[in-house]
């Protein structure tokens, strides 16, 4: 299987075409990267203009026809800082839907950093070692402590070479006060992250993406005396430099009078010239409060990360692709054990919406994905309890959708939050914000069809005693009966469960066009 993924950055978007291999690995076999600025917007990258949308639609253009030349069956084109910032970040997707037919998730900081640290563990030997990935972005860098594929600590931190760039004035000849500036503000923003870095005790430190190979290759050819062309063209995977090393990097890039003699430093590609200053002060001050004495560069990063996430769920086997554990499981869990849900009552709704799913497949037509959009619902549906009883539908979906989630994209979150929010009281519409703010009626159809089922789940639980203990489902033309079976030794009949199964019906009804009846036996 031929496999596309597409990290539109803040800086530059990458392409990146990989070959699945039967063991869940894969063989790149091309990429492509092109220096498209998206995030030029000013310092505060609140939105996108024109003239960076125009950019990046043609350059997605190019990528297009890049993957339907090498015959990908399947592209995940993932968007970061700029465009997940940008108040008008819709306007650009659906552009890109629209005008070249690629559909791109936005993902957080979180998510983006743990993605990054898949991708490095397939380039680098780092797999059983407690590692620190460091990736400087244009817009942000991600922190992320892991071992063996498994995350101990994220942060994503608004640290970005472009964002610096602009905010301080980095570009051309900088003067001593707004570099002292830069680095108190990188300082200022790390410091209370880098204590909990710290607390993990990560054994070696890898960095990825743009600026980190750009200091790389002026330090290679700084050891070696390289001319520009030659340091521009070494491998720069596994190499590994020094803290040393890094500050010798950031005093010549500050020696250069302006830009124009910076393009002129062996290794540094010119056309980072302007933004390399801001990423070699972040990346200083981050190995220095961090204690990182040697940092390894690794030549795959958010790409490759996405390629792999993708494949390995996918995988069924038990390889060693298969030991990462199922992380959007482990995140939704999480989620509802620090919000004191009560578990039994959950797994019970959980296993009771998606018997009903399974059942009615010929009248909703979803797929496995939607499937566990369902149950991760219903595992979270009850969540907001906590903060209040009353509206606890409305505090779920609060919860949800500002919870960083891993393994999942904003727009899934949305998703997910809506159909928990959903499971009582009014029925969705587009003058609340949270079903409005989903990013096509597509989605909102999911959330229909899916909360509708899951308010029938709730209402067969209505006494919170798990009593019903299997749903079968009759469809006919023109109704849907639901047979209830209880448990064995059940302490009383499901009079009680049929009549919160029945006040919850009129969604299930609305969305399919059937009569719903509950019968016991």
């Amino acid at each position: 299987m031929r496999l596309a993924a597409i990290d539109l950055g803040t800086n530059s978007f990458h392409l990146v075409i990989a070959d699945a291999k039967p063991n869940g690995s894969f063989r790149v076999v091309a990429s492509e990267k092109e220096m498209v600025r998206l995030g030029e917007s000013g310092a505060d990258m609140k939105l996108l203009t024109e003239e960076a949308m125009e950019r990046g639609i043609a350059c997605l253009r190019r990528f297009k026809a890049i993957i339907a030349a090498r015959k990908v069956k399947a592209i995940r084109a993932i968007a970061t800082s700029a465009i997940r910032e940008a108040g008008n970040r819709d306007v650009f997707i659906r552009r890109a839907r629209a005008e070249v037919g690629i559909s791109i998730d936005i993902i957080s900081g979180v998510e983006e950093g743990r993605l990054i640290y898949l991708g490095v563990l397939q380039a680098l030997p780092f797999f059983a070692k407690r590692t620190l990935t460091l990736d400087i972005g244009g817009g942000s860098t991600e922190y992320v402590v892991g071992e063996r594929g498994s995350v101990k600590y994220i942060t994503s931190l608004k640290l970005g070479a472009i964002r610096l760039t602009k905010k301080f004035g980095l570009a051309d000849r900088p003067s001593f006060h707004a570099i002292e500036n830069a680095q108190k503000h990188i300082i200022g923003e790390l410091t209370p992250s880098a204590r909990e870095i710290k607390k993990r005790k990560f054994v070696v430190a890898a960095g990825s993406s743009g600026t980190i190979q750009a200091v790389a290759a002026i330090i290679a050819a700084m050891r070696t005396g390289l001319t520009n062309s030659q340091a521009l063209s070494v491998r720069l995977n596994n190499f590994t430099f020094t803290f040393t090393e890094v500050k010798s990097v950031v005093r010549k890039l500050l020696a250069a009078d302006s830009t124009s003699e910076r393009k002129r430093i062996p290794g540094l590609d010119e056309r980072r010239a302007d933004i390399i200053i801001a990423g070699a002060l972040i990346l200083e001050e981050s190995m220095r409060l961090l204690g990182i004495k040697e940092l390894t560069v690794s030549s795959y990063a958010l790409r490759e990360g996405v390629i792999y996430d993708y494949l390995r769920h996918l995988q069924t086997d038990t390889s060693v692709h298969s030991k990462i554990r199922d992380v959007r499981e482990q995140s939704v869990r999480h989620l509802a054990e620090i919000s004191n849900y009560e578990q039994v009552h959950a797994d019970h709704i959980a296993e009771l919406s998606l018997s009903i799913f399974d059942q009615t497949k010929r009248l909703h037509g979803l797929g496995t994905l939607e499937r566990n959009y369902l149950y991760y619902a219903s595992i979270l549906h009850d969540i907001g309890y906590h903060i209040s009883h009353t509206e606890h539908h409305q505090h779920s979906y609060y919860i949800i959708s500002h919870a960083d989630l891993l393994g999942f994209t904003n727009e899934e979150i949305e998703i997910i939050a809506n159909i928990a929010r959903y499971h009582r009281k009014s029925h969705p519409k587009l003058k609340h914000d949270g079903f409005a703010k989903l990013h096509s009626d597509e989605h909102r159809d999911i959330v229909r069809k899916l909360a509708s089922i899951l308010r029938i789940a709730e209402g067969l639980d209505r006494g919170n005693i798990g009593i019903v203990r299997s749903v079968n489902c009759k469809i006919t033309r023109n109704s849907v009966e639901f047979r209830l079976k209880p448990k064995k030794n059940a302490p009383r009949d499901l009079e009680l469960e049929i009549w919160g199964a029945e006040r919850k019906k009129m969604l299930f009804q609305e969305v399919y066009g059937r009569e719903v009846r509950f019968v016991e036996g």
